[in-house]
C-alpha cells in the first residue's frame, strides 16, 4: 500500500476541523480532511441545528397553547412529529451539505473512515472503500465526545434514547424519562413536555444546573415545574427493567428511600467523553490527560512534535464557538505567523430552554470562591417593559462586578433572548466597561437588552 503524502491531516471535520482544512487548501496547501461519519461534526448533525430547530418547533406548539392570553382565538394544537423530523432534516442537510460543497471548492480532499496513528504524523484510514495510510508534516485533531452511557443494571436490555436517536422518533412518547438534568437533558424535556409528552428528570445532584448559581438554576426549575415537569432532585439510578410498552427505572432518592418512575422512553442525558483512544494515540506520540483528552498547551500543540488539537477533545467548554475560536487560534499561528493562545479567552454559553439561560464570565459562587471582592446586581424580568409588553415575565438578570474596579466579572441572564442579552455584556467585559456605563448608555426603547440600565441601577 503506498502511502499518501500531504501538508496537513486533520482527522475530524467539526466546528474546527472542517474551517482549518478549508483555510490551508485556499493558500495552497495539500490538504486531507479525515470523517468517519459526518462533514459538520456534533454541531450540524446531532447537537446545535437540529436541536435548535426542534426548539423552535415546540415553541410554536407553546405559543399556540398561549394564545388566547393575547386575545387570540385558535384551535386546539396536534403535533405531527414526523413533520418535525422532516424539517430538522431538511436543515441539517443543507448545512452539512453546504459545508461538504465549500471544502471540495476549496481542494480539500475527503477521506472517509475512521483515521488511527500508525507513527509519528502518520494515519491509517479503514473505510468503506478500502484502507489508506496518509502523512504529513502537521496533523490536527478534531474528534469531538461521544455520549456518555452509564453503567445502570438493565440498561443494556432497553431500547433506550440517546440526544441522537430521540431527534428521529416520528411519534410522541407518552412518558419520557430523562436521565440527567444538565443543558442536554434540560432542552429536550421542555421540548418534549411541549409536543405533549409527560415528563420525569432525573437528576443526581441537589439543583438542576449544578454549575450555576442557586437562584439562576432555580428559575429555570420552576419555570420547567410550571410546564408540567416532574422532577426528582438527589436522585440516582440503580436499575432499569422493560417490559411491553417501555421501562421502569429504579432510583434512590432523597433520604435514600428508593422510589420507581415508569415511562414509555427513556432518554440517557448524562453528558458527553473523549474517545480520543480509538485514535492509538500513543504511537502517534500523542499523550492524554487522566480523563481521556488530548493534552494540549495554550497554543493547542500536543505532546507530539507537529500535531495539535483543538475542540472538545482537548477538554475545553464542550461549545461550537469554542471550538471554532480554536481554529481561528490554530490558523493564525500556523498559517500566518501569530502567536495566538487560548490564554484570558471568555467563554459565553446559551441553554435553550424556554426562558433562555445566557451565561458569560464567572458565578456568584465562583466569585465567592476565588475571593473577588464583588458586588451582585439583580432584576426580576417582572420589571422589564419588554417582558411585561410581550407577557414573557420568567426569569431574571444577575451580573456580578468588581468591587473596586467597578469592572463586569460576568453575568447570567434567564429570560426570552437571554443569549443576545448577555452578548451585549460580553462585548461590554471585552471593552472593559465599567457597570456605571452601561447604567448610563441611552440603548433603543424597549428592547430586552434596554433592561441593562435597570439592571445596573439597583447597585
Amino acid at each position: 500500500m503506498s502511502i499518501e503524502s500531504y501538508d496537513l491531516i486533520v482527522i475530524g471535520a467539526g466546528q474546527a476541523g472542517g474551517p482549518l482544512a478549508g483555510a490551508f487548501a485556499r493558500a495552497g496547501r495539500r490538504v486531507a480532511l479525515v470523517e468517519r461519519e459526518h462533514v459538520g461534526g456534533t454541531c450540524v448533525n446531532e447537537g446545535c441545528t437540529p436541536t435548535k430547530t426542534m426548539v423552535a418547533s415546540a415553541r410554536v406548539a407553546h405559543l399556540a397553547s398561549r394564545a388566547a392570553e393575547y386575545g387570540v382565538r385558535v384551535g386546539p394544537a396536534t403535533i405531527d412529529l414526523g413533520i418535525v423530523r422532516e424539517r430538522k432534516r431538511r436543515i441539517v442537510h443543507s448545512f452539512r451539505s453546504g459545508s461538504e460543497k465549500g471544502l471540495e471548492r476549496a481542494g480539500v480532499t475527503l477521506v472517509e473512515g475512521h483515521g488511527r496513528f500508525v507513527g509519528p504524523r502518520r494515519v491509517r484510514v479503514d473505510g468503506a472503500a478500502g484502507v489508506r495510510e496518509l502523512t504529513a508534516g502537521l496533523v490536527v485533531i478534531n474528534t469531538g465526545l461521544v455520549t456518555t452511557v452509564p453503567d445502570l443494571p438493565g440498561l443494556g436490555n432497553v431500547p433506550y434514547l440517546t440526544s441522537t436517536s430521540i431527534m428521529e422518533l416520528d411519534r410522541v412518547p407518552e412518558h419520557l424519562v430523562v436521565l440527567g438534568g444538565g443543558y442536554i437533558g434540560l432542552e429536550f424535556a421542555q421540548m418534549f413536555r411541549r409536543f405533549g409528552s409527560q415528563v420525569t428528570i432525573l437528576q443526581r445532584g441537589d439543583q438542576l444546573m449544578p454549575r450555576e448559581d442557586p437562584d439562576v438554576a432555580k428559575v429555570i426549575h420552576e419555570a420547567l415545574e410550571t410546564e408540567g415537569c416532574t422532577i426528582h432532585l438527589n436522585a440516582t439510578a440503580r436499575g432499569v427493567t422493560g417490559h411491553a410498552d417501555g421501562m421502569t427505572i429504579t432510583f434512590q432518592a432523597e433520604g435514600g428511600v428508593e422510589q420507581q418512575v415508569r415511562g414509555s422512553h427513556l432518554l440517557v442525558a448524562v453528558g458527553r467523553r473523549p474517545d480520543a483512544a480509538s485514535l492509538d494515540p500513543r504511537l502517534g506520540g500523542v499523550r492524554l490527560d487522566r480523563r481521556g483528552f488530548v493534552r494540549v498547551n495554550q497554543q493547542l500543540k500536543t505532546s507530539a512534535d507537529g500535531v495539535y488539537a483543538m475542540g472538545d477533545i482537548t477538554g475545553a467548554p464542550a461549545f461550537t464557538h469554542i471550538s471554532y475560536d480554536d481554529f481561528r487560534i490554530l490558523r493564525a499561528n500556523l498559517l500566518e505567523g501569530g502567536r495566538a493562545s487560548r490564554r484570558g479567552r471568555e467563554v459565553p454559553y446559551t441553554l435553550f430552554t424556554d426562558p433562555q439561560l445566557g451565561r458569560i464570565g464567572i458565578t456568584e459562587q465562583e466569585a465567592i470562591r476565588q475571593e473577588i471582592p464583588h458586588r451582585v446586581a439583580t432584576l426580576p424580568m417582572t420589571r422589564v417593559a419588554r417582558a411585561l409588553e410581550t407577557d414573557e415575565t420568567r426569569g431574571l438578570m444577575k451580573a456580578v462586578v468588581h468591587a473596586e474596579t467597578d469592572r463586569i466579572l460576568g453575568a447570567a441572564i434567564v429570560g426570552t433572548e437571554g443569549g443576545e442579552v448577555a452578548t451585549v455584556l460580553q462585548v461590554a467585559m471585552m471593552g472593559k466597561l465599567r457597570w456605571q456605563q452601561l447604567r448610563d448608555v441611552a440603548i433603543s426603547h424597549p428592547t430586552w437588552s434596554e433592561s441593562l440600565n435597570n439592571l445596573f441601577m439597583t447597585l
